[in-house]
């Protein structure tokens, strides 16, 4: 009887490595394409679309994008000429605004795909625990490895990010 051995190089790990990364960028440059909107515009245009009344502060778009916030202001900035978002002051506190998803915003959030991470989150959530577990403990072991332990997890990579600081 012949047994098969499976060998794996290291270089496979980097090759599947560049693919994910590779796979995100292609994804980006897409989106940016096909609908004119970057990852992180859509993921605010979603993140509106799934709360109540459709809005939110700029801290919660912010905090739940995990950007810092001249980085949210510009993202805000940029859909609400498109007409995606409107701000408009907060009734009870005059000195905030909210920034609500309008009609043309949300017709567009539903238009889009789902992206690779929401694939990504079905398909993790389908896998038993013992394989989580499995895949959570190689992705433990590959961040120590690349020394990235620190590195800040935002939701999204987006691309030019520069994701190793030193």
């Amino acid at each position: 009887m012949l047994q098969t051995l499976l060998v794996v190089e290291y270089t496979d790990v980097l090759i599947n490595i560049r693919k994910i990364i590779r796979s995100i960028n292609l994804e980006s440059k897409r989106i940016q394409k096909e609908y004119g909107i970057s990852i992180p515009q859509y993921l605010c245009l979603n993140f509106l679309n799934n709360t109540d009344e459709y809005r939110a502060t700029a801290k919660e778009i912010g905090m739940h994008l995990n950007l810092n916030a001249s980085t949210v202001s510009g993202i805000i900035s940029r859909l609400e000429k498109k007409g995606y978002l409107a701000k408009l002051p907060n009734q009870s506190d005059k000195r905030s605004t909210y920034i609500y998803l309008t009609a043309i915003g949300e017709k567009m959030v539903t238009s889009m795909p789902d992206l690779l991470h929401e694939k990504l989150s079905k398909k993790l959530k389908s896998l038993s625990e013992e394989d989580l577990e499995n895949l959570q403990g190689a992705m433990d072991l590959l961040v120590s490895l690349m020394g990235v332990e620190d590195v800040d997890a935002s939701p999204l990579i987006t691309p030019g990010e520069n994701i190793i600081q030193q």
